[in-house]
């Protein structure tokens, strides 16, 4: 996916509502996992592995270390450069 021409969420969007169900692409486009909640006002929790979100590891990262935008479907998504090993190697996140 050519994330060039997709446009970037203004912090004003970082929102739950906007977030949520998010993919989350790491280094060479592979799909590392997704977004399932935020976490307060500026950490997001992402479900690394497991299949259709069962076994999945939730790990807190910031907001801002990921860079979050639309495609031209209008889907959001965002990008890293962790990859999926290095996400599971994150302590586990409890509510």
């Amino acid at each position: 996916m050519d994330h060039a021409n997709h446009v970037r969420l203004r912090p004003a969007e970082l929102t739950p509502d906007t977030l949520e169900g998010a993919t989350i692409y790491g280094p060479n486009d592979e799909k590392i996992g997704s977004v399932d909640h935020m976490h307060g006002s500026g950490q997001v929790v992402i479900d690394v592995g497991g299949f259709l979100g069962i076994g999945a590891k939730p790990v807190a990262v910031a907001a801002n270390e990921l860079d979050f935008m639309r495609d031209e479907d209008g889907d959001v998504h965002a990008v890293t450069s962790w990859t999926k090993d290095q996400l599971k190697a994150m302590p586990e996140h409890r509510d």
